[in-house]
């Protein structure tokens, strides 16, 4: 009878173990499904891309713009700070 319960227990910590390795693969295998969708959309917006030259000109238009604005947003930002610490100067 003794022997029956050491087997019995390294039996309970084998299912333990191939239940969290099942558990571990599918995680696992969740991650990789997530990845190969973002890849096929990456490989789908590559062709897109590709195949319609006015939407690479859109994109680059775009960008253009968004730093043009940037650039704006920068400088009058660093203006406002130059004239709150002239009105902090004149107030001490």
């Amino acid at each position: 009878m003794a022997e029956s319960e050491p087997r019995e227990g390294n039996c309970d910590n084998m299912v333990k173990m191939v239940e969290d390795s099942n558990r571990d693969l599918e995680k696992l295998l969740e991650e990789m499904e997530k990845l190969t969708v973002q890849a096929t959309w990456m490989a789908y917006d590559m062709v897109v891309i590709r195949t319609n030259p006015d939407l690479a000109n859109s994109m680059r238009r775009l960008e253009d713009a968004f730093l043009s604005c940037k650039e704006e947003m920068e400088k009058k930002w660093q203006e406002v700070l130059m004239e709150s610490k002239g009105e902090e100067q004149k107030k001490e």
